[in-house]
């Protein structure tokens, strides 16, 4: 880790630096875990590495359909390039199966099918526990624009399509999900791309036929095995080699 580089953000998972050139940021994925909006504290070993190779993966199979990211290219082990954007202030989750806060909002039972897919926003914000907010919130306080929103929402369900089916085909059910916007800026155009990550760390990832929690639910709830199950995902997307005899590092990423 260069200490040259200027430190712009550091949040419980990842460090942005300054980028190489103008107008991109180096993202540095932590292995330190948080749930609780900060109150569980901890470490997953290795974490930091799969979730860069999940997420450079996902990504990039996003933007060969055409959703726009703001995704360049991953430098290392821990580090990806990407755009600087400015990120527009809303946790997005797509919910396809009850789970979490929603099973206990509306006293569903978890693992129940939603009627369909529904699309909540929370306002960023650690200080307040990042409120649910409604559109009208949104526009009255100038997070976004009705503009912005309609896209936040298509390419939100886009994401939710194309990733449950991706899951699906490795026997992975999508539960849920959160994903974050920003605005790219270019010359005269602004658009809205999706930005942050999508990893075990911000999915509900569930298996197919025996319902294991294989995300960072198993962390939250003291349930074990947190690293395996980052990286069986890994593994089902053909992303991992299986580490040698004696090899304690942790996984093996291929190049």
């Amino acid at each position: 880790m260069s200490s040259r580089r200027r430190r712009i953000y550091e949040g419980k998972a990842k460090i942005l630096y300054e980028g190489p050139e103008p107008g991109t940021i180096v993202q540095y994925f932590k292995d330190d875990a948080s749930a609780f909006n900060n109150k569980k504290k901890g470490t997953i070993t290795g974490k930091g590495v799969i979730n860069n190779r999940i997420s450079e993966y996902l990504m990039t199979r996003l933007n060969e359909i055409g959703v726009p990211t703001h995704f360049i290219r991953r430098l290392n082990m821990r580090e990806q390039l990407v755009r600087q954007v400015e990120i527009i202030p809303l946790e997005v989750v797509v919910r396809n199966v009850a789970a979490g806060s929603l099973a206990q909002r509306f006293g569903i039972p978890e693992g129940q099918a939603l009627p369909r897919s529904i699309l909540e926003f929370y306002y960023k914000n650690d200080q307040l526990g990042d409120p649910m907010v409604t559109e009208e919130h949104i526009t009255a306080f100038g997070w976004a624009t009705p503009q912005d929103i309609d896209d936040i929402v298509a390419l939100a369900l886009r994401v939710n399509d194309f990733l449950s089916g991706l899951f699906l085909g490795i026997g992975i059910k999508l539960i849920d999900f959160k994903i974050e916007f920003g605005r790219l800026y270019e010359e005269e155009m602004v658009r809205v791309v999706l930005a942050d990550e999508i990893s075990p760390d911000s999915c509900r990832l569930w298996d197919l036929k025996t319902n294991e929690k294989m995300d960072k639910d198993r962390f939250r709830r003291d349930l074990g095995k947190v690293e395996e199950a980052y990286q069986e995902v890994a593994r089902r997307l053909g992303i991992l080699l299986d580490p040698g005899a004696g090899d304690h590092r942790g996984p093996v990423t291929v190049q």
